[in-house]
């Protein structure tokens, strides 16, 4: 063997080693980014949570301790600066607003402020449509939503999940040969806004997801698994 041959078969043991080198590194970089990655999807929602719940506790805390007037406070001895002492202020006030309200006076006021502000104009819309939201989602799920359903929407081969409202009455239901069901279709990412559809019950799947795991799957966007469907 010559030293041309020699010099060739060196050259290519250096760049079998290199290569093997870089593919060492291309995979143990590789891995790194997987793991930084993994602690960014690990930590980010805890953290984020965590922040905007602190945030908002401050905000809530420092909004209500200046409604409190410093002579109740300096007569208790309560610090202005302790922490908390807003939210539990709120959480008593909203017991006693719900009281009131329960009340035959407090139904007659109640039922007074909704009738003015209905009729003002722009305010009404708004006011109408926060009511319905936090009627729906801050009520029971039995009195919100029935349970969850699978159909097919908009067209035969395409399917999207529902939740039944309750089942079709008055004029609709005598309109229809078959037993319908109330359906509300939410809209994704936000399930606040969607559509009201009328479909037979013969033509709807029912579902094991609670309606809990079923608007988390919607507001997901399908990426959050449902519990039921984990634990089977």
């Amino acid at each position: 063997m010559d030293k041309t041959d020699l010099k060739k078969r060196a050259k290519n043991i250096k760049k079998i080693r290199l290569d093997r080198e870089r593919a060492v590194f291309m995979k143990l970089g590789a891995k790194i980014r997987a793991y930084f990655f993994t602690g960014i999807l690990v930590t980010a929602p805890v953290s984020i949570t965590f922040y905007m719940a602190y945030n908002i506790f401050l905000w809530v805390d420092s909004s209500v301790n200046r409604l409190i007037p410093p002579e109740l406070l300096s007569r208790y001895n309560i610090p202005v600066t302790m922490p908390g002492v807003g939210i539990i202020v709120l959480i008593l006030m909203m017991i006693l607003i719900g009281m009131f309200a329960a009340g035959f006076i407090g139904r007659f006021f109640l039922h007074l402020g909704d009738w003015i502000v209905r009729r003002l104009p722009v305010i009404s819309s708004i006011y109408s449509l926060l009511k319905q939201v936090f009627e729906t989602f801050l009520s029971s799920q039995k009195q919100a939503f029935r349970r969850c359903v699978l159909l097919e929407y908009p067209r035969k081969g395409i399917w999207i999940i529902g939740f039944v409202s309750a089942d079709a009455t008055g004029e609709v239901s005598n309109k229809l040969s078959d037993k319908t069901l109330s359906i509300f279709i939410p809209t994704t990412p936000n399930p606040t806004s969607g559509f009201l559809i009328f479909v037979p019950e013969k033509d709807v799947i029912p579902l094991d997801m609670t309606v809990e795991e079923g608007l988390k799957f919607v507001i997901s966007c399908g990426i959050a698994e449902p519990d039921t469907l984990k634990k089977k």
